[in-house]
């Protein structure tokens, strides 16, 4: 995997309009960039996502990019649902929709908290992985306590194991630091961090009068009211999070001259010991460029690495470090 990844959700949907071209822009932009890796999922506009992907790669054979897709999101959230029937179909789905024999990795997508301790749902995804459909898989989780209960399931047994573990971490969201990060890197699972933006707070682009389009999660999902709140703005209150964000990129003005915010947010994830990868978003080919940019941004210094941490300690740690 590329350290700096493609995330995709905004190509299928909750991220306002993205038209095919421009969807197929954006991933010919992220790979002449250097990416190798794309996230998707199967409830990304119902399988947009993963089709837009599916058929950029077919008029890209040169292209080798690893494309990990997600499941689970497509039916109720009920713990009876994980099983491996269910499984074979929302593989088949997306082995469809992808235009693959097997998929490279797929990821149990936040599921409801008992299917982390079902030994019968790791059981299923090992049997994908010893049937070929699958080469491996891994979970996307809410929180840390869900991402420890994952990383014990690595390796298990003599047989594949779960090999990645997908979970916010950005610098208003440091929680993973504490415990997730070196249990990951103790049993060698591979950590996809996602929102590393905050849903686009850490860009400094947006301020209290920025308005979001009303198909756009940042609109209709402030307070939780669609999903789990910690999947916009990284569960902080949007006034909060602008204050917090303009502070940032004061800092990274002062410490970091002639880094973006943005950059300076990917690269303060990149350099977290134990992440594989960091996935940002991107609605245009020059976000998309910036983006990939930060891999080859220098270490961020200690200073600001410190100026960061009393940022969150002092406007942000109160309201989500607890939650998950």
């Amino acid at each position: 995997m590329s350290v700096v990844g493609l995330g995709t959700w905004q190509l299928g949907a909750d991220w306002g309009d993205v038209t095919e071209a421009d969807a197929l822009a954006v991933l010919a932009a992220a790979v002449e960039a250097g990416v190798t890796f794309f996230d998707t999922a199967d409830v990304y506009g119902d399988g947009r996502s993963e089709q837009l992907i599916g058929r950029f790669l077919a008029s890209r054979p040169d292209a080798s990019v690893t494309v990990a897709t997600k499941m689970g999101r497509r039916v109720p959230q009920d713990p009876a649902e994980y099983n491996e029937a269910a499984f074979r179909g929302w593989v088949d789905r997306s082995r469809t929709n992808l235009g693959v024999d097997r998929l490279d990795l797929t990821q149990l997508h936040c599921p409801p908290e008992a299917v982390f301790h079902d030994d019968r749902v790791f059981d299923a995804l090992d049997t994908l992985v010893d049937d070929g459909v699958i080469a491996a898989y891994g979970v996307s989780v809410e929180t840390c306590d869900q991402a420890l209960s994952a990383i014990a399931r690595a390796g298990r047994d003599g047989r594949a194991g779960l090999t990645t573990v997908q979970i916010i971490l950005n610098a208003f969201r440091r929680k993973p630091l504490e415990r997730v990060l070196p249990a990951a890197e103790a049993a060698d699972v591979a950590i996809i961090a996602r929102v590393p933006l905050a849903s686009g707070l850490l860009s400094g682009r947006y301020t209290a009068d920025t308005v979001f389009a009303a198909d756009d999660h940042r609109s209709y999902n402030r307070h939780g009211e669609a999903f789990d709140v910690g999947e916009t703005f990284a569960g902080v209150d949007y006034p909060t999070g602008v204050a917090a964000a303009r502070e940032f990129a004061a800092l990274v003005a002062d410490r970091a001259p002639g880094v973006t915010p943005a950059q300076a947010a990917l690269r303060w994830v990149i350099q977290q010991r134990g992440v594989t990868t960091v996935i940002p978003g991107g609605r245009t080919v020059d976000q998309v460029r910036a983006n990939a940019g930060a891999a080859a941004v220098p270490p961020l210094p200690d200073e600001l690495l410190q100026d960061i941490s009393d940022l969150y300690d002092r406007r942000i740690r109160p309201l989500v470090h607890d939650r998950w």
